[in-house]
């Protein structure tokens, strides 16, 4: 961050709120300084106060007595007690909301916790050889479960694509979101993309490395605030440069967070029924016999019927049942994790009731 900490901010342009001030009044330790988490450091946080940038860290209660899950991420609204110039201990984290989530890489059910009190994540894909429909269906789903509005965001359209060929395929998802081809040596794209932007919102950009999401970070601001790098001449593509989630601020607008390229993005959702509406299938599926119908071989299913005739593209279909799939294990083993964590802990009282007899 460039912030200089003794820079006053008017914290209302990164979020605050009259929400999040009754659940300051909520905290032991509502009499202390508030701020938002804008990097996440190995073993510290930048944060953004009213009083300037304070690089603080966590107290040992928050530390060790928190999940990583649990601990700040970007976005996240905290309480500090500075205590130097420029330092800071985080002694509180507000509750949080519309947090983008992810499964954990190696896990079975664990999350990560990308950015926090998010309105719209901007999918960002190039188009070149980063262009995958698959790949914005996932995105588009985790999104919605989290109550954030989702925008694909096609960027590098001055590569001389066929674009109609391009909408063809997209066209499922762009009756659910808005959709905005952009480049940013065509500035009147950058332009529209700022327009949808609101003063005091939250875009986080997501996305795989290469894509471009730095540099249309830098074009919306209108200054380099953030790394970026040339195309590889040996692969044509563009190279990974964000290594870590950053936010900054745009002049007197929103707030918006760059994270680092993904090359997978596994899915963390509870509700599975939700993909039939994400995929723009639940027309189809209103119509079943059958109201627990699963779309696979139950007879009067109308999904099926309108793969049979043309009416539903089966690649959407095939991509509806493989999110399906990975989202129902990913919450039968939450489940599952859940119960095994409750049935240890009650194991360890009755342990202790044992004892103290």
């Amino acid at each position: 961050m460039n912030n200089e900490n003794k820079t006053k901010n008017d914290l209302n342009l990164y979020g605050w709120n009259d929400k999040l001030n009754l659940l300051k009044q909520q905290s032991t330790f509502n009499t202390l300084a508030h701020g938002r988490v804008a990097v996440v450091h190995r073993t510290c946080y930048d944060v953004i106060s009213a009083d300037g940038l304070f690089q603080c860290e966590l107290t040992g209660n928050m530390m060790y007595g928190k999940s990583d899950f649990d601990l700040p991420c970007v976005g996240d609204w905290v309480i500090l007690q500075p205590f130097d110039a420029g330092k800071g201990i985080i002694v509180d984290m507000l509750p949080r909301e519309r947090t983008l989530l992810r499964k954990k890489n190696g896990t079975v059910a664990d999350r990560q916790a990308i950015a926090s009190y998010v309105d719209k994540a901007f999918i960002v894909q190039g188009l070149d050889d980063n262009f995958n429909v698959r790949r914005a269906e996932r995105f588009m789903a985790q999104i919605l479960e989290e109550n954030i509005t989702p925008v694909l965001v096609l960027n590098k359209a001055d590569l001389g694509i066929d674009r109609h060929e391009v909408e063809e395929q997209i066209k499922h998802i762009a009756v659910r979101i808005p959709v905005f081809f952009t480049s940013i040596h065509q500035p009147e794209t950058i332009q529209r993309l700022r327009g949808f932007i609101s003063q005091g919102e939250t875009v986080v950009f997501v996305g795989s490395s290469g894509v471009g999401k730095s540099s249309l970070v830098n074009a919306l601001c209108e200054k380099s605030l953030l790394l970026t790098s040339n195309v590889s001449q040996s692969t044509g593509k563009g190279r990974h440069t964000s290594t870590r989630r950053e936010m900054v601020l745009m002049d007197n607008l929103g707030v918006l967070i760059d994270t680092p390229g993904v090359r997978e993005f596994g899915l963390a959702l509870d509700n599975t029924n939700a993909l039939a509406e994400v995929l723009d299938i639940p027309d189809f599926a209103d119509s079943c016999r059958f109201k627990d119908c699963s779309h696979t071989d139950e007879p009067g299913c109308a999904v099926l019927a309108a793969l049979e005739s043309g009416a539903l593209d089966s690649k959407v279909y095939e991509s509806y049942l493989k999110l399906r799939r990975e989202a129902w294990h990913f919450s039968a083993s939450e489940h599952e994790k859940r119960k095994y964590f409750k049935s240890f802990s009650r194991l360890v009282e009755e342990a202790k009731k044992k004892k103290a007899r």
